[in-house]
């Protein structure tokens, strides 16, 4: 596997980083930004495509028990970092709170990263295990 194909996962990380620790009074503001409980779709959003972007390479690999245990050990990182850039919000951020429910959404953008790449995976393999090739 080649590091080029996580570049889209490292740069979709560094972006969520950024965004995580951007200071309150620093986040922009716009009327659209007013919508309630939009920063929870927010959050919901950058946690599904960090664990699709980071378990998308290996989706690649032919060895399903080794690719499905990558897909579950890279959600729970997902869940991991979710939490911690909660107490770095709460610790290190000025203008940043602790939210249990940014946790909850964190949580549940990398469960449904989770379904969207094991389902394309498992229709990538196809019902008789080819991996789509024909297999006469």
């Amino acid at each position: 596997m080649r590091f080029v194909a996580f570049l889209p996962a490292i740069t979709w990380f560094i972006v969520s980083a950024v965004l995580l620790a951007i200071p309150g009074n620093d986040l922009p503001h716009n009327h659209f930004f007013d919508i309630p409980n939009f920063d929870k779709f927010v959050h919901f959003i950058m946690f599904l495509m960090l664990t699709s972007l980071f378990s998308y390479p290996f989706s690649l690999l032919t060895n399903e028990v080794l690719a499905k245990g990558w897909f579950t050990k890279i959600t729970l990182y997902a869940i991991v970092y979710g939490i911690l850039m909660e107490f770095v919000q709460k610790y290190l951020v000025y203008g940043r709170s602790f939210d249990v429910t940014d946790i909850l959404f964190d949580t549940l953008g990398s469960l449904a990263g989770l379904i969207i790449i094991r389902k394309y995976y498992d229709k990538k393999i196809g019902p008789n295990r080819n991996r789509g090739r024909n297999q006469n």
